[in-house]
C-alpha cells in the first residue's frame, strides 16, 4: 500500500493534518473546512490532502459529516470558512458547472439514471458536449461516440447489456451505469457516496474491480459503511467523527485505532 505521506510523519492522525500539505503536491487540498447550519458545525475546521492516483475512503458514524464533505467539494453546499484547491484551482469560489468543468464528477447514494433509455442512450447523453450552448445544439452521433460509449460500457461491465432499457437493470448494475455516466466526462475526481449499498457480494466485489481500474489518471474519493469494501479499495482512510477528522492512516492501522473502535467499529 503505498504512503502519500511524508515518511517522518507518523501512519495516523488524529487531528488536523496540519503542515502535511507542504511534504508534496496533491491534487485535493482541503485546509480549515466549516460550514454551519444555525450556528451548528456539520464540519469543523476539516483538513485532508488526496494524492493523485489515490482512491481515498471517508468513514465514520452517521452524521459525522462526510456527505456534506462532498456536497462542498462539488459546491451543493457553500462553505463557512476554509479551502478546497483542486489542482489548484479554488473551490469554493466557483459555482457547481464550473466545479464539474473543472474535472470533478459526483455520485450520489441513490442511482440517477433515465430508466426508460437504454443503457447505450443513457451514456450518449452524459458524453461531453462541449463547453458553449452551440456544442450541446449540434451535438450527433457518430463513431467516435460510439466508439467511446462501447468502451465505457465494457469497463462498468454492461457491455453486453447496451440495447437493453436502464429499468430492467440490477439495483448494482445501475450504479454502475451511473458511474459510467460519470467516466465518459473523463473526471479527474470522481466522488462516490455508498456506490456498493443494496448490492450482491458478488456485485460489491466487481465494484472494487472496478474502482481499481477507473483509478489511472484520476483521484477517487468514496464513502462506504461496509468495511470488507474500505479494505479492498483503499489506499488511505479517513474517519470523520462530530464534524472532525478522528483518525487517519491504513485500513489496518484504523482497525486497531482504539478512539476509532470506540465511536465507529465498535457498532
Amino acid at each position: 500500500m503505498k504512503e502519500i505521506f511524508d515518511s517522518s510523519l507518523p501512519e495516523e492522525s488524529s487531528g488536523l493534518a496540519g503542515n502535511r500539505s507542504l511534504s508534496k503536491d496533491y491534487a485535493l487540498y482541503i485546509e480549515g473546512l466549516t460550514v454551519s447550519f444555525d450556528g451548528f458545525k456539520a464540519v469543523d475546521n476539516l483538513s485532508l490532502y488526496v494524492d493523485e492516483g489515490e482512491i481515498r475512503v471517508i468513514i465514520g458514524p452517521n452524521g459525522a459529516g462526510k456527505t456534506t464533505v462532498l456536497d462542498m467539494i462539488c459546491g451543493k453546499t457553500k462553505s463557512t470558512s476554509g479551502s478546497i484547491k483542486f489542482h489548484d484551482k479554488e473551490l469554493t469560489k466557483l459555482k457547481e458547472h464550473e466545479i464539474v468543468d473543472a474535472g470533478v464528477g459526483r455520485k450520489f447514494q441513490n442511482p440517477s439514471i433515465y430508466e426508460a433509455l437504454t443503457v447505450f442512450e443513457n451514456l450518449e447523453l452524459s458524453y461531453p458536449k462541449g463547453k458553449k450552448v452551440w456544442g450541446a445544439l449540434f451535438f450527433k452521433r457518430n463513431k467516435e461516440i460510439i466508439k467511446k460509449v462501447k468502451e465505457v460500457a465494457d469497463t462498468i461491465f454492461l457491455g453486453d447489456k447496451l440495447n437493453m432499457k436502464a429499468s430492467l437493470l440490477s439495483h448494482g448494475q445501475k450504479q454502475w451505469l451511473e458511474i459510467g455516466m460519470l467516466l465518459i466526462q473523463n473526471p479527474s475526481l470522481l466522488m462516490l457516496d455508498e456506490p456498493v449499498a443494496g448490492m450482491s457480494v458478488a456485485e460489491r466485489k466487481q465494484t472494487a474491480e472496478l474502482l481499481k481500474k477507473i483509478i489511472k489518471g484520476r483521484s477517487v474519493i468514496v464513502i462506504e459503511h461496509d468495511m470488507k469494501f474500505v479494505e479492498d479499495i483503499a489506499d488511505r482512510v479517513t474517519v470523520m467523527h462530530q464534524g472532525k477528522l478522528l483518525a487517519e492512516g491504513s485500513m489496518e492501522s484504523i482497525k486497531k485505532n482504539p478512539k476509532v473502535i470506540d465511536v465507529y467499529l465498535g457498532q
